[in-house]
């Protein structure tokens, strides 16, 4: 029984991590916004062509600049800042996915 409840639980998560890898693609595909949420520094060590960076100490004054019309990927170095950011944005009614970390939405985005 213990088998087959993890196996359960291993399908579960595999099925959930495939839906929010295709979201994220789609986002991709109807040229999402991505908003880095690391600092400055950090965005200036490495970050994707066309991102744009405002760290999220930074965001409930800048959230103006984005139209709820459009979509938004959030990313960060971990995926934790931009999960908080997601959620923000969420909140004020935009349509937003958390990419996780950037170095990995980077790859996500040459194979799509």
């Amino acid at each position: 029984i213990l088998i087959i409840i993890s196996i359960v639980i291993l399908i579960s998560r595999s099925f959930k991590n495939l839906q929010k890898t295709n979201n994220i693609k789609q986002f991709i595909d109807d040229n999402a916004v991505i908003i880095d949420v690391r600092s400055e520094s950090e965005f200036n060590s490495g970050n994707l062509r066309g991102s744009v960076n405002v760290p999220l100490k930074d965001l409930m004054y800048r959230v103006n600049e984005f139209e709820k019309e459009k979509k938004y990927i959030t990313v960060c170095t971990v995926g934790m800042r931009a999960e908080s950011a997601k959620k923000f944005f969420e909140k004020k009614g935009y349509q937003v996915v958390n990419g996780g970390r950037w170095s990995t939405l980077k790859d996500l985005r040459n194979n799509t």
